[in-house]
């Protein structure tokens, strides 16, 4: 018989062993169309998340979507009957926004999803599905896991406004307690709730080092209620044995959508791959929004992040990235180099990628003074990469515009960037700290005599359009984005715009022309970032970073920044 096997790619092989694994566990294959009615996605988007949808009209007028999600279509096929759950596992393909690009592909997916009377053993079965789905796909993987439950009981204390709540919960998956707190502050929250605030984002590691954290920082019913929860899941995973060393997490930052997840949810990673490439989580709210009885647990597999990233993640399967994690960016002799030095210590090598110019010279000072130098990097010559491997550290020079995607797509660990980039870029990475230096404020200007005309569009110039877009979105301001590259300032003195948004640090060159600030949109610093997946297997590392970094920001009084987050 032929060794199909042999000659089948990465994904395809995984997308025939979880078929099997889901077959085996009594899940029943369910095929949908590439075509669903736009309804079913226009009412649910917030579920969906910020991808956009494909749609066209056909030839009885019915205005259709190209399939962008597969739980969708299951939960509105389902068939409640009490006392009874389906069992459903898929394989098909997805129309979503490509990560970075802004433009649409096909994505493979697989998963299941099981809907009906759920009981807590329907719970603990999807849970061990996903950690053996991982199994499946690699050798080193993490599954972390989250509980609504902590999330919305610990934020329903706290009495915020809806516009405050969702930043704090945006705040709160960025592990940005900066932001959190600052928001926290305005909408008078105490500093001791604040403090608890800080706990819940930190709070982040194995089942047994952080399980009994949670339980003690439980406030209310529905905390203690989901805290009890997450204890027989990690006794199920320790009884089954699924719960290898520092294979499964707990991460209380990991948030969804509350008005669609309302109990455990949960991401899963392999070495080599950036992003998540398993998600799921309890989605009972998602049913009763539809109109639809019982609960429902699920998660999907992007088979697709398989195939895109399979050179490294293959390397990671087959020990190189286990055990060295000098992840993929650093090729070659130095690359080689970096390896048998990790190896000897027995430690993770960390990459950063620094900003060239004045910002990155005082972030390598900060970094220096923290224990993690590289002298030979504020040498002049060709070389790029900067190797310290008694500290674990390896640094990059690359445009600050670039820092943010160097680390979101894993080719750098950590980096660090102005929050104006991380803003107008939109870049899903973690924010670990506040460093307080480079500090300025991205201003709306205009000049001196200039009042807003409510009757007529307001002309606005900028090199930061996102930024610009959303602080007039959400004021309900029509507005033209006029988009420069140069010296803005010029533009209103000209009369191409009305005002501009632009970062003002002194004030210096507005005054020189005649300009002035009219508004704050919010305050700008360089932020020490880290990409998501990473972090799950080095986290230890990247957690010295932080600690040593922020007590090196507090020794300078650069910035109230917190403390550093926990491993």
């Amino acid at each position: 018989m032929k060794d199909y096997a042999a000659i089948l790619s990465r994904s395809e092989k995984a997308i025939y062993d979880l078929r099997d694994l889901y077959r085996r566990h009594g899940y029943r294959l369910f095929r949908t169309g590439k075509f669903e009615d736009y309804q079913l996605y226009s009412k649910n988007r917030d579920f969906l998340g910020k991808d956009g949808i494909i749609t066209f009209t056909d030839n009885r007028g019915r205005i259709m979507a190209l399939k962008p999600d597969v739980t969708l279509s299951i939960a509105k096929n389902s068939q409640y009957a009490p006392d009874t759950v389906e069992r459903y596992c898929y394989d098909d393909q997805v129309y979503r926004m490509s990560r970075g690009k802004g433009d649409f592909r096909e994505i493979d997916q697989t998963g299941v999803e099981c809907i009906g009377d759920l009981t807590e053993d329907h719970v603990l079965e999807v849970i061990q599905l996903a950690v053996k789905s991982l199994e499946a796909i690699s050798d080193d993987y993490v599954l972390t896991i989250s509980h609504m439950g902590i999330v919305r009981g610990f934020i329903s204390i706290l009495g915020l406004s809806e516009d405050a709540e969702e930043k704090v919960l945006r705040a709160v998956g960025n592990k940005n307690f900066h932001t959190a707190a600052a928001v926290c502050a305005g909408e008078g929250v105490s500093r001791f709730m604040i403090s608890k605030l800080e706990e819940l984002i930190a709070t982040s590691g194995t089942m047994d080092q952080v399980l009994g954290s949670i339980e003690d920082l439980a406030m209310n019913q529905e905390m203690e209620k989901a805290a009890r929860e997450l204890r027989r899941i990690q006794e199920a995973l320790d009884s089954t044995g699924l719960a290898k060393a520092g294979a499964i997490r707990f991460d209380f930052s990991m948030v969804n959508d509350m008005g669609y997840y309302n109990g455990v949810i949960f991401q899963g990673f392999v070495r080599g791959v950036p992003y998540a490439v398993l998600s799921g989580g309890r989605y009972d709210n998602l049913m009763e929004k539809m109109g639809r009885k019982g609960g429902a647990i699920g998660f999907s597999v992007d088979i697709s992040a398989l195939e895109d990233n399979s050179q490294e993640a293959g390397a990671a399967v087959a020990g190189e990235g286990a055990s060295t994690g000098t992840g993929v960016a650093i090729a070659g002799a130095e690359k080689a180099e970096m390896k048998a030095g990790a190896a000897t210590e027995g430690r993770q090598m960390i990459n950063v990628a620094l900003p060239k110019g004045r910002l990155g010279e005082k972030v390598y000072s900060m970094f220096a003074a923290a224990g993690y130098e590289a002298p030979e990097l504020l040498d002049p010559g060709r070389k790029l990469i900067f190797t310290n491997e008694e500290a674990g550290v390896s640094f990059f020079w690359v445009k600050p515009s670039d820092v943010a995607i160097y680390v979101e797509r894993g080719a750098a660990d950590v980096g660090v960037v102005g929050k104006d980039i991380l803003l107008e870029g939109g870049s899903d990475v973690y924010e670990l700290l506040d460093l307080g230096i480079g500090r300025c404020r991205m201003m709306v200007a205009g000049p001196k005599d200039w009042e807003d005309n409510t009757d007529r569009t307001l002309r606005v110039a900028t090199k930061f359009p996102r930024i610009a877009s959303k602080y007039y979105t959400d004021r309900s301001r029509d507005i033209d984005i006029i988009k420069l590259n140069g010296s803005i300032e010029i533009a209103p003195i000209l009369g191409l715009s009305d005002v501009i948004v632009d970062i003002v640090e002194t004030g210096n060159t507005l005054r020189a022309n005649d300009l002035e600030p009219k508004e704050k949109i919010v305050d700008i610093s360089a932020r020490f970032i880290a990409n998501k997946a990473i972090y799950n297997f080095k986290s230890g590392e990247i957690g010295r970073i932080v600690s040593a970094l922020s007590e090196s920001v507090a020794a300078t009084g650069t910035s109230e920044t917190p403390k550093a987050q926990k491993a």
